[in-house]
């Protein structure tokens, strides 16, 4: 004769249990596009900003601004990998909320730049939302400083 026996789960284990079950399915996201896909276009944003349009983007970036008589790209370069001065950052394959956010603070009056400011002083949340998920998509050629200092 075999005796069965069950298991007792405590209280404080079964609760163990589900926080790492939560935990687990909070980190995997079915929106994760597969290995070698490329990543969809933002859908929100941490700046509250609009889905945005990368051909809209596109053309907004090629746009000569009325403020300067410049467009994105005659400072940052084609797909924001090629500015003009070493002092102008690469755009391309920045994350998308970096790029919303920046320009959101510089038509704000919340971060200043000569240029910038008045660039994007009447940028609507549509055209910074385009811009950001246009420039975010090209490719990335930035680097990091790992290992500059050994």
């Amino acid at each position: 004769m075999t005796s069965k026996t069950t298991p007792r789960t405590t209280p404080g284990a079964a609760m163990i249990v589900l926080a790492a079950t939560l935990a687990l399915s909070a980190c995997s996201s079915p929106e994760t596009p597969p290995e070698g896909a490329a990543a969809a276009a933002p859908t929100s944003s941490s700046a509250g900003l609009p889905a945005g349009n990368v051909a809209a983007g596109e053309q907004l970036a090629n746009a000569k601004g009325a403020a300067t008589g410049q467009s994105c790209v005659d400072c940052h370069g084609v797909d924001g990998n090629a500015p003009i001065d070493a002092t102008y950052p690469k755009l391309g394959g920045q994350y998308y909320d970096y790029l919303a956010h920046a320009l959101e603070q510089y038509r704000d009056g919340q971060r200043a730049h000569a240029l910038m400011s008045s660039q994007a002083a009447g940028l609507t949340d549509q055209q910074i939302s385009d811009l950001a998920v246009y420039f975010g998509s090209r490719e990335s050629q930035l680097t990091t400083l790992e290992g500059a200092h050994n």
